[in-house]
């Protein structure tokens, strides 16, 4: 596979999980990167210790990675709760109290990009009492995010693996964006295009390609069936990429996979080397 125009980022909170988080920046600049991503790494504390910000930070800094995306606050993910800010209690609160922390982490180390996950539909709650609370705070973290310069983003994950997740095709996530930028004015939510989830709702992917990318702010990419590396399954990532260029998409594309057991640079066999470091 060749993809000399894409600039590719590795997400720490996927790969490399066989070392401590601190020891993951590392790891991934010994393979040859130099752009990292991250969900929120403390799934139990919206709001951590300034310690562990701190460490992080440095773990980040002395790897000479640069932080290119950041996941608010989502609960447990993986897990059961996939996504916090449109679930009532004490899920929703947490997203609330973590926008101003993760906005303050990820702007000292430069990254301006937040993705804001959608939570699952909860029992004994009305979907448009859950719609009403995620449009309020989604509408707070667009303007957090406007005021560090950044963009929001909205991800469609798939019914398969999140079957009670409302977000699970790209039209309902482009009109979650669409609704966030009419009640800011600020037009800085875009998609998180995630070739993987789409892939795995049937979506036809040229097609989404072409529709949605001038309004994409992220992509994300791993095989299917089975959220591999890319080679494992049937995506032809080679040409979808490619679309994205010739559909003017400039921007990160997040490895999001998972390494089936491969661990340091043997995870990322399938990409030579000198396409790993941002250009």
């Amino acid at each position: 596979m060749g993809f000399p125009d894409t600039r590719f980022s590795v997400n720490l909170s996927i790969l490399f999980t066989e070392l401590p988080l601190r020891e993951r920046p590392a790891a991934a600049a010994a393979a040859g990167f130099t752009a990292v991503e991250l969900w929120w790494p403390w799934p139990d504390a919206p709001v951590p210790e300034r310690a562990e910000l701190d460490s992080l930070r440095t773990a980040l800094e002395d790897a000479g990675t640069r932080l290119v995306g950041l996941n608010f606050y989502a609960g447990q993910l993986p897990g059961p709760d996939r996504g916090a800010l449109s679930v009532p209690g004490a899920l929703s609160r947490g997203f609330r109290a973590n926008v101003p922390v993760a906005v303050d982490f990820a702007r000292s180390l430069g990254c301006t990009s937040f993705n804001a996950l959608y939570g699952n539909r909860v029992a004994g709650v009305p979907a448009a009492e859950q719609d009403a609370l995620a449009l309020s705070n989604l509408t707070l973290a667009a303007r957090a995010v406007a005021a560090a310069g950044g963009t929001l983003l909205i991800e469609a994950l798939n019914a398969t693996e999140s079957p009670a997740c409302p977000i699970v095709s790209a039209p309902r996530a482009m009109e979650v964006v669409d609704a966030v930028n009419a009640a800011t004015g600020l037009d800085n939510a875009r998609f998180l295009m995630d070739l993987y989830h789409l892939s795995m709702n049937g979506e036809d992917l040229p097609e989404v390609i072409d529709r949605h990318t001038a309004r994409t702010g992220h992509v994300q990419i791993a095989d299917t069936p089975g959220r591999g590396a890319p080679g494992t399954g049937t995506l032809d990532f080679a040409a979808l990429l490619d679309r994205l260029r010739k559909n003017g998409y400039a921007g990160w594309t997040g490895l999001e996979y998972r390494p089936d057991g491969a661990t340091g640079d043997a995870a990322f066999a399938w990409l030579p080397r000198p396409l790993r470091a941002a250009r």
